[in-house]
């Protein structure tokens, strides 16, 4: 196994696990690195570089709160969203952040944090380095990050000597793609969702798994919630509206109306994948799932298993645990970063995942689930990021419904079957990742291609 259930799937905010989750954990991580190495007490300044992608979109992404942030020693699964506005305040007005929360430093985030979108890394285009200095100016510790797609983050060790061998624990049932895991279900007996549990209780109890895949499933739940709630404008300059607050009126209204109207259930599948995107564009709290900018699927689907097929808590975790196998393999074999492959990374493996998992939640056989998640990444290929403005607003939030109702579809077709068929999901996972590779890097969270150029006004 290449990543726990609990790696891919992280609490925090939004608007972007590459851009927000990734560089506040990359910032808080350096200096915590400070006060291990025992240098934290000689920093007078502090300052942060960001390239590539993260400094092509990171206004728009909130990088530069984000990284802001994690200096003050937040972490993006316990920061307040609400918060955030005033911390950032407070210390751009001093023109001095406390870092760890307990030692003072000069950082103007006007100068100390530099925006250079001329210049890409070669490891990844989403790179940010940290560097501290002495009274007099002197360099004491400058380090690398590279925030890798789905909040994951690499320092220039690990990135140097990272292979996907090298993650997690030894596990029961260790799989390095699609064909080994339906290898082991063959010879074990035992479903995705099985063996994913097996492999998590390599480092906790049966309890503790279950109490955390609960936890996960609650905050996805509450992203809808809340995000049918909270009405307004989108920040960030597009001036977009919320949509989910006035669809969940309007469809509650005419409820009744489901009678005459078979389709209305996509309705509904639409509002709560919109409901979670508006959510997390507005800063809010959800789940990486795998990433923030795809967040709105796997939740949207869940819920539609749960109030169509009557779902329990035992359906939800064996969703989460069955899109979690399948999220491992693209996270190992290809990429969950839209400004490495395009948004077939993000939307397309939320797809992928959350179609496989629910194939597993209605009971589908191992053969069935990796259909439909080959289903889902197929029709997804090619797939661009091209946010408007920068901003995870247009097209992403409607491409999170999208997404939503082509996994249920991608679920339906493959269990219209018995999981025979010709393009197996590794086929179609390394398609994924030539595809990206082939794709210019404008189509990359860069904001300079596709609708981020063409509609440059909304």
């Amino acid at each position: 196994m290449t990543v726990s259930v609990f790696d891919l799937f992280k609490i925090g905010i939004g608007p972007s696990s590459s851009h927000t989750v990734g560089p506040m954990v990359a910032a808080l991580r350096w200096t915590q690195r400070l006060a291990e190495l025992g240098l934290l007490e000689r920093v007078a300044q502090v300052g942060v570089d960001l390239y590539g992608s993260l400094a092509l979109t990171g206004r728009g992404h909130a990088t530069d709160v984000a990284v802001i942030v994690g200096l003050a020693g937040h972490h993006p699964r316990t920061v307040d969203p609400d918060a955030v506005p005033g911390i950032v305040a407070g210390i751009a007005a001093a023109r001095q952040v406390q870092l760890l929360a307990r030692h003072t430093v000069r950082f103007d985030p006007k100068k100390d944090l530099r925006f250079l979108q001329r210049q890409r890394q070669p490891r990844h285009s989403n790179a940010m380095a940290c560097e501290a200095r002495d009274a007099a100016g002197e360099l004491i510790e400058r380090r690398m990050y590279y925030s890798v797609g789905g909040g994951f983050v690499l320092d220039e060790d690990e990135a140097a000597r990272n292979s996907p061998d090298d993650v997690g624990p030894e596990t029961p049932y260790s799989f390095a793609s699609g064909a080994e895991l339906l290898a082991l279900g063959e010879q074990s007996g035992l479903s995705f969702a099985d063996m994913m549990f097996a492999n998590e209780c390599a480092t906790r109890t049966p309890g503790e798994v279950n109490a955390g895949l609960d936890e996960l499933a609650a905050a996805m739940s509450a992203s809808i919630d809340r995000g049918c709630r909270q009405e307004g404008i989108l920040p960030g300059g597009l001036k977009v509206k919320r949509r989910a607050p006035g669809l969940s009126t309007d469809l509650r209204a005419r409820i009744d109306s489901a009678l005459h109207e078979p389709l209305q259930v996509l309705d509904w599948i639409n509002l709560w994948a919109m409901a979670v995107n508006e959510e997390n564009a507005a800063g809010g709290r959800v789940v990486t799932a795998p990433t923030n900018g795809a967040a709105g699927i796997i939740p949207a689907v869940m819920r539609y298993h749960d109030r169509c097929y009557r779902g329990t808590p035992a359906t939800r975790r064996i969703f989460l645990l069955t899109a979690a196998a399948v999220g491992a393999l693209y996270k190992r074999n290809a990429s969950i970063s839209g400004a490495e492959v395009g948004c077939q990374g993000e939307v397309g493996v939320a797809c992928s995942m959350a179609a496989a998992g629910l194939t597993a939640a209605l009971g589908g056989t191992n053969g069935q689930v990796e259909n439909a998640a080959e289903i889902g990444m197929e029709h997804n290929l090619g797939l661009t990021c091209d946010p408007v403005g920068g901003l995870v607003q247009i097209p992403c939030i409607e491409r999170n419904a999208m997404g939503a109702v082509k996994a249920i579809d991608a679920s339906r077709l493959a269990m219209m079957g018995d999981g025979t068929h010709l393009v197996s999901l590794d086929k179609v996972i390394e398609t994924m990742r030539q595809t990206g590779m082939d794709m210019r890097d404008k189509y990359k969270e860069t904001a300079k291609g596709g609708l981020a150029v063409n509609v440059v006004e909304c």
